[in-house]
């Protein structure tokens, strides 16, 4: 198991790494999921990494990666950047080992996240906001560590860090009853997938591993089909844990080799599958947690009598996004809709507008109106849901006729990025 940097993930430090970790880390249950197997026709399990103690899959590969470091090193500090969990586990290993760390996460890093790694790091670690992307925030970091001559702990691209998330995988095959015919990962910088994927091709050659990215930042997607490392020029932030520009290099090699191949899954579907598992299964997962389940429905007919493992990478999800979690699941099954309706300024159109266009089930959600000048005709934005996504045509058709239809902004991105 050899990349082109020459570094091997080797079973045999994966189970010195295991050893190491047995005291630090929970051994997360596998958990079959009753309605998801119900639904697809087929045994669908769930690798519970969420509830580590920072929440994350995480802390394994941190935590291995500071105990590499020599009593030199740690004497110094360590460096990282995250998006958050990542960063979490590194204040985990500073508290545990005493070592003073910089932690550099983007500056639109969810709230909740900043407060676990203070939580978790204590007075040893100090946190600096930088950028917008992990990319940034990673820059900065790289030239900080060397200024200080500190140790950097990489997320994803450092063969001890992806040595210790691979011990998920021999944590499963020894958890499992059967073979599993299929097991879903989710991918932002690589490290989860290439030490999981380089276990399971030793040790269970027959599983069929995919990856999973979020279709606004499919590094690793794009480079396996580029035959290369490929630095994306801009992302979709929104799945936060795993959207990074550019993919590590050790972690592409690995992915490109070991991967079945790799799926890609908008952010709607994500949203949706996040409120669906807070409330049928009570699970609260965060945008990345939730990838390899959001990711089945395209598999339905090749997993269906299969024994199927979901990792659940994380749940360190902000209450706070709740509503925009919500807003993007109902635009991913077609029922919130966004409309520039123009108005005649004369009393009760308001009303007429109401009565003779919604239909019995549609709601107004959003209304945005202010009369500005002494035209006929004055421009709102109105958001409307829907109870059935097949009504709108039916309602587009009922505003034109009663002369109330402006445009139409679902489709239009440039217009509609101000409003969700």
């Amino acid at each position: 198991m050899y990349n082109n940097l020459g570094q091997k993930i080797n079973l045999e430090k994966v189970k010195e790494a295991a050893l190491l970790l047995k005291d630090i880390v929970l051994k997360t249950p596998l958990m079959h999921n009753k309605n998801l197997s119900t639904l697809f026709g087929t045994t669908i399990s769930f690798k519970r990494e969420d509830l580590q103690q920072v929440r994350s899959y995480k802390i394994r590969g941190a935590y291995n990666k500071i105990c590499s470091l020599t009593e030199a090193q740690l004497k110094k500090g360590v460096v990282c950047a995250s998006a958050g969990n990542h960063a979490q586990g590194v204040a985990f290993s500073c508290l545990h080992k005493k070592v003073k760390g910089v932690i550099f996460m983007p500056i639109p890093t969810p709230k909740q996240k900043i407060e676990q790694v203070k939580m978790f790091g204590g007075d040893f670690i100090e946190i600096k906001l930088i950028g917008d992307t992990f990319d940034d925030a990673s820059a900065k970091a790289l030239l900080y560590c060397e200024e200080h001559e500190m140790s950097f702990v990489h997320p994803f691209d450092d063969l001890k860090v992806v040595e210790g998330q691979a011990t998920i995988a021999l944590e499963l095959l020894a958890q499992s009853k059967k073979k599993i015919d299929y097991i879903f990962l989710p991918v932002g910088g690589g490290g989860l997938s290439a030490g999981v994927s380089s276990v399971f091709k030793e040790l269970s050659p027959q599983t069929k591993i995919i990856g999973v990215e979020p279709v606004g930042a499919a590094s690793m997607s794009v480079s396996i089909k580029n035959k290369k490392n490929t630095k994306l020029e801009t992302i979709d932030k929104f799945v936060d844990g795993a959207s990074v520009q550019r993919v590590g290099d050790l972690n592409f090699e690995i992915c490109r080799q070991n991967l079945t191949e790799m799926a890609c899954v908008d952010t709607g579907k994500v949203c949706q599958v996040i409120l669906d598992l807070y409330n049928k299964d009570a699970i609260v997962v965060e945008p990345a947690g939730a990838l390899s389940v959001a990711v089945l429905e395209k598999y339905k007919d090749e997993i269906k009598g299969k024994n199927v493992v979901c990792l659940i990478s994380g749940s360190n999800n902000d209450i706070t996004r709740t509503e925009e979690i919500k807003e993007r699941a109902l635009l991913y099954r077609g029922l919130k809709h966004y409309f520039i309706v123009r108005f005649p300024q004369r009393a009760g159109a308001l009303r007429e507008f109401v009565v003779n266009v919604l239909g019995v089930d549609d709601d107004i959600t959003h209304f945005e109106y202010s009369k500005k000048h002494n035209r006929n005709l004055a421009p709102a934005v109105v958001g409307i849901e829907l109870k059935n996504a097949n009504d709108l045509q039916a309602l587009k058709q009922r505003m034109i006729e009663q002369n109330f239809y402006g445009e139409y902004l679902n489709d239009k991105p440039d217009l509609f990025q101000f409003l969700v």
